[in-house]
């Protein structure tokens, strides 16, 4: 059984950064094709933000491309969003799951993946 656990939210002022943490146990990240990364703010669907592909291409939602990184690990097992030059419009709760998705996720996906607690992200202007 997948555990998964999000960390390395907070709270930080514009233009700062945060590096999120995703470590899965019971699966290595070899096993899985993609991994993302995903967020959910108060009222709005579940998107996906950033996903790495088994052969270690990334992409990136249009609203974070050239902010946001997404490095694997696959040694230690961690998935990494790095966040820079955050934005009050990045505030929400991130989620990391095996899903190759940019945009809104649709119900189906969202109740197929195993989701962790996530973290929260705060950006203050």
């Amino acid at each position: 059984q997948v555990q998964r656990m999000e960390s390395g939210g907070g709270s930080v002022q514009a233009g700062g950064s945060l590096r999120l943490s995703c470590a899965d146990s019971g699966y290595t990240y070899n096993d899985y094709y993609c991994m993302g990364w995903f967020r959910q703010a108060p009222g709005k669907e579940r998107e996906g933000v950033a996903y790495i592909n088994g052969v270690g291409t990334p992409s990136y939602a249009d609203s974070v491309k050239g902010r946001f990184t997404i490095p694997k690990d696959n040694a230690e097992n961690i998935l990494y969003l790095q966040m820079n030059s955050l934005k009050p419009e990045d505030t929400a709760m991130y989620y990391c799951a095996a899903l190759c998705w940019i945009g809104p996720l649709t119900a189906a996906l969202q109740r197929g993946a195993a989701w962790g607690q996530g973290t929260q992200v705060t950006v203050s202007s």
